[in-house]
């Protein structure tokens, strides 16, 4: 039982949750580009652009990162 709680909180793995209202990245290596209609973002073995209308960092940590707007489309592209 303490192996899946030290798992879980310890998760190094990549991970994307969309909302409708914000979209939250875990475990990301570098924002590649931040613009108002646009945000990317790299993993070690893909990059997330996120496009949209008004988008804003509402927080940043050094493994997570939040992103609120309005969406219009979120891809994925092999490195």
């Amino acid at each position: 039982m303490f192996s899946s709680i030290k798992n879980f909180i310890n998760d190094q793995n990549f991970s994307i949750h969309i909302y409708e209202d914000c979209i939250n990245i875990n475990n990301y290596q570098e924002i590649i580009t931040l613009e108002e209609n646009r945000i990317s973002i790299s993993s070690s073995y893909k990059i997330v652009s996120i496009k949209g209308n008004h988008l804003t960092i509402n927080k940043l940590l050094d493994n997570e990162i939040l992103i609120t707007g309005e969406f219009k489309e979120v891809s994925f592209h092999a490195l």
